[in-house]
């Protein structure tokens, strides 16, 4: 079935558009982005079970965006009534009328951008799903995952708790403006399980994960994902500490993903540029990998939990050739980003919320697949390891470093896996060397979708990356 777009969306959709034409008599330029989503997130242990039926990204509001002589302002609402734009409009000005005072008063200087372009534009999307989280029988499905958890609790000797959790979100957009009027309506879950386990004081945890654009059936997958879990919980209970130094590793795809995402996630998102706070801005056209080395980034690049038809800005979802066989072509950027480089935005402006402004940010961050296999790629190695499992990561935009933290690492010697594990794994280097070192990428690639990430230490969203087995030479420690 076709995920319904929001009714409440619809019944005020014409007062916003008297509202703005309105607020056209006063400013420049004037936009709308109003949202109506709703989810349900459950998490499952063996101590506790605990039933919410708001998201993370669960919210209702709207936020107004205007332009007037060169300057932007945003003002946003949760209560709108659509009988009554003409009240909603006056509070508006007068309250961005109050904020210019402040901003003269302050002395902070903004930037002078041009009018963000109105084309005629009608979209409307209704992504297919076979559940909806509003409609789920949520008793089921904590039976369901508590009997996954218990399930977990048999699989290690040396298992104390196996925890399930899962969310599924009902994602409703609407953005207007005097000539544009696009609507988008999708569902994307996702499901991790957690489990712990103790052997004589040394307490391990393994984290397996599902995600995709798709409703709370993903959850059925939940249950495959355990032997992994205990087998990983198993293998770091007999890891040993790795000796540092530079290595010949090969990354699981889940790797490959951290790497992308950290290696030309925000090196690349063009607002950093605006502020001169990227290296990558100094690349554009020049080598930066190896021939091998190609990614994509854009919410059509893969279908996953950010794969949507347009971004906050109204702009249409796009796929961006960011790397070429080893040249960097471009970064990704928002609306106003774009208008003050001179570029085309595409379309990645996202927002926390309603109530938080747009950054440049990420979607879908994809290495391209290879032609090798995952045997070859060990067969090549003389000593080095295969790396699984995404801890976390960060990077330095400014400088290029970037510091990857891996669950494990496999021993290769000779060309073959030694059954020795390694962990944990802090993974470092500088950009450009990391994916020039890159010679063998595999054609199977992998798509991961459970986390999120923040801009600086806030500003979360939802991303998704992934790629390949991928072969490269880091400095591990």
């Amino acid at each position: 079935m076709k995920a319904p777009f929001s009714e409440y969306l619809k019944s005020i959709k014409p007062g916003l558009q008297k509202m703005i034409s309105i607020l056209r008599k006063n400013y420049d330029y004037v936009s709308v982005l109003a949202t109506d989503s709703q989810g349900l997130a459950l998490r499952i242990s063996q101590r506790s079970r605990s039933v919410s039926d708001k998201t993370m990204t669960a919210e209702r509001g709207v936020v107004v965006r205007l332009c007037k002589n060169g300057q932007y302002a945003e003002y946003s609402f949760n209560q709108f009534d659509p009988d009554a734009p003409e009240k909603a409009a006056n509070e508006l000005m007068d309250a961005l009328e109050a904020q210019l005072v402040m901003l003269k008063l302050s002395g902070v200087q903004s930037y002078d951008t041009p009018i963000l372009p109105d084309e005629e534009q009608t979209l409307f999307v209704e992504k297919e799903t076979r559940q909806l989280p509003e409609t789920a029988d949520v008793k089921s499905l904590v039976e369901k995952l508590g009997e996954i958890s218990d399930k977990g609790m048999t699989l290690s000797d040396h298992a104390i708790e196996c925890v399930v959790s899962a969310q599924s979100t009902h994602i409703c957009k609407m953005f207007l403006t005097e000539k544009r009027y696009l609507c988008q309506s999708y569902v994307y879950s996702e499901g991790a399980i957690f489990m712990v386990v103790n052997r004589e004081g040394n307490t391990q945890v393994a984290y397996e994960s599902v995600s995709g654009l798709c409703g709370p059936e993903l959850f059925d997958e939940l249950e495959g994902k355990l032997d992994k879990a205990a087998s990983t919980c198993a293998d770091l209970l007999d890891s040993e500490r790795i000796e540092p130094g530079e290595y010949e590793v090969i990354a699981s795809p889940e790797v490959t993903g951290l790497i992308a995402h950290e290696a030309f996630g925000h090196g690349v998102e063009m607002d950093m540029f605006v502020k001169n706070r990227a290296l990558g801005a100094d690349y554009i056209g020049k080598r930066v990998g190896s021939e091998k080395c190609t990614m994509h980034e854009g919410a059509l690049c893969a279908e996953n939990v950010t794969s949507y038809a347009f971004d906050d800005e109204g702009t249409l979802a796009g796929d961006v050739t960011e790397i070429d066989c080893g040249i960097l072509k471009t970064g990704i950027c928002d609306a106003l980003s774009a208008l003050r480089l001179g570029v085309v935005p595409t379309g990645n402006g996202k927002r926390e919320n309603f109530e938080h402004k747009v950054y440049t940010r990420m979607t879908n961050t994809m290495f391209d697949s290879g032609d090798d296999s995952l045997e070859d790629m060990i067969a090549s190695i003389k000593h080095g390891y295969l790396l699984e499992g995404m801890e976390s990561g960060m990077e330095d935009p400014k400088h290029w470093g970037i510091q990857c933290i891996i669950k494990l690492g496999r021993e290769i010697k000779d060309g073959k896996l030694t059954g020795k594990v390694v962990a944990p794994i802090i993974m470092t280097g500088y950009v450009p060397d990391l994916l020039g070192n890159i010679t063998m990428l595999s054609s199977h690639r992998e798509v991961f979708g459970s986390g999120g990430c923040g801009k600086g230490y806030k500003e979360w969203v939802k991303v998704a990356d992934g790629g390949p087995y991928l072969k490269t030479k880091v400095r591990l420690g």
